[in-house]
Formats: C-alpha cells, structure tokens, sequence
C-alpha cells in the first residue's frame, strides 16, 4: 500500500494528525527533499528506510514503491503543501495503476493558506473579493492559454502565484496589464511557516525591488489583491443582527 501524504506548508506540527500516524507506520518514507522540511523526518519509526526524491527520477520512485510492495511494505510518499496542488502525483498514482498497487492520498496544507495564517488573511472578504484564485507562471512546465496571469488578473480577485519568484519583474508587469492596479497591495511570503519564514507587504508594482531587496529570489508565494490589507469590506450577512438563519432569528 503506498500512501500520498501533504507534508503541509513548512511547521513540522502542520502536518495533519493523519498525515503524521502514517509517517509512523511507515516501512518506506519517500520524501521531496528540496521542499519539505526534513524534521518531520523524525516521526519516522526505527528501521524506516527514507529516500529523497530530490535525486529521483518518475521511474526511480516507482520502483522503491514496487519493490516495497513485493515485500508487503507500507509507503508513504511525503510531498509538499497539499499534494493535489503542483505535487505530481497524478502520474505517480497512474504508474501505480499500471502495477496493480492500491494507493490512498492524506491531504495537507497549502502554502498560501499557510501564508495567509502568517499574515492573518481572509482572502474572502466580502465586498472585495469572494474568489481565491491559485496559479503559477509559466516556466518550464507550460501553462494553457486560457490561464494565462493577464486573463486571470482581469478578475481583481484574491490571488496567490506559486513557482513565479525568479520571475517577479515580469508577473508584476503581466498582473497589471491584466487589471491589477500597480498600487493594489501585495505581499511576498519567503518559506511561509518554515522557521526562517520572511514576509513582506508591498504592491503589485513594487514585488520584484522588495524581492531583490532582501535577497529572496526562490522558494516564495506572491498574493496579490485588496484583501492582503483588508480595508472598506462590509461585515458578512450570516452574523449580521437582521439575517435570520436556521439557528438565529432576526433581531431589529
């Protein structure tokens, strides 16, 4: 049985309670080594034979998987975030079909929700923005065309750009081209939840001189939007004193 488990976003204690019962239980750990932070290493039980994908092909991962599997072993493949969120699994748990070897996924923490706990976020507020909108730049893995950052910056919803760090000048320029003002807050979340965690609040013009002015040109999330400074949003409906619901009738 090979289980997909969210390492969440960076804190060892963010990983969910499930996530760590199965590191564990684990016979064989295969982790992301470039991303999750090796001190959730230690739920490992003794014995535990832990490898770093990080040095890995598809295939080389698939294999400690099947070999584990010949040997009625129990796996846990540990990927960063929420591993249906950029995590490459889909391909994995196809191989895995292809095998004949049962798989189960654990979610974890993402890291703009991580970020957003960072800077006490709610990337809903009404009047502002009621959509969270999750995407990346194109870099070497290819984005659809009707995805593109200007299409989607058009909405002036909440956003949070993964992978997109060494691309700051350009993503700036994009969102603005797309509808972004280049005043509209932004914020720049290095390692979020990591103990080395770095944020900074600036704008949507202003991104890429707050990257290079502290030396951050990898491993961070860009949010963009109103709600990073969450200011002229009006209070929601369902606490307000007028607005019956199932449980609270309507107070004059």
């Amino acid at each position: 049985m090979v289980y997909f488990v969210g390492a969440g976003c960076g804190a060892e204690d963010l990983i969910t309670v499930r996530g760590m019962r199965l590191l564990s239980q684990a016979d064989v750990i295969i982790y992301a080594g470039s991303l999750v932070n090796p001190a959730l290493l230690k739920y490992a039980k003794r014995g535990c034979r832990i490898f770093n994908s990080a040095k890995l092909t598809l295939e080389e991962v698939i294999d400690i998987m099947k070999k584990a599997q010949e040997q009625d072993k129990m796996s846990v493949r540990l990927h960063s975030g929420e591993p249906s969120v950029y995590g490459a699994v889909r391909e994995q748990m196809d191989e895995l079909d292809r095998a004949g070897i049962r798989y189960e996924s654990c979610p974890g923490v993402t890291a703009c929700f991580g970020a957003a706990a960072s800077l006490n976020l709610e990337y809903t507020l009404p009047g502002i923005s009621q959509s969270l909108i999750i995407t990346r730049m194109e870099g070497r893995t290819k984005v659809p065309e009707k995805e593109q950052i200007e299409g989607l910056a058009a909405h002036q919803a909440s956003m949070a750009v993964y992978l997109s760090a060494g691309m700051l000048k350009e993503l700036s320029e994009r969102l603005i081209a797309g509808g972004y003002h280049r005043d509209t807050p932004a914020a720049l979340v290095y390692k979020a939840t990591w103990p080395e965690e770095e944020v900074y609040v600036c704008t949507v013009g202003s991104l890429s001189d707050t990257a290079k002015e502290h030396g951050i040109t990898k491993t961070a999330l860009v949010l963009a939007g109103d709600v990073i400074t969450h200011q002229h949003y009006q209070r929601s409906r369902l606490y307000a004193p007028d607005f019956s619901t199932e449980y609270r009738e309507r107070r004059e």
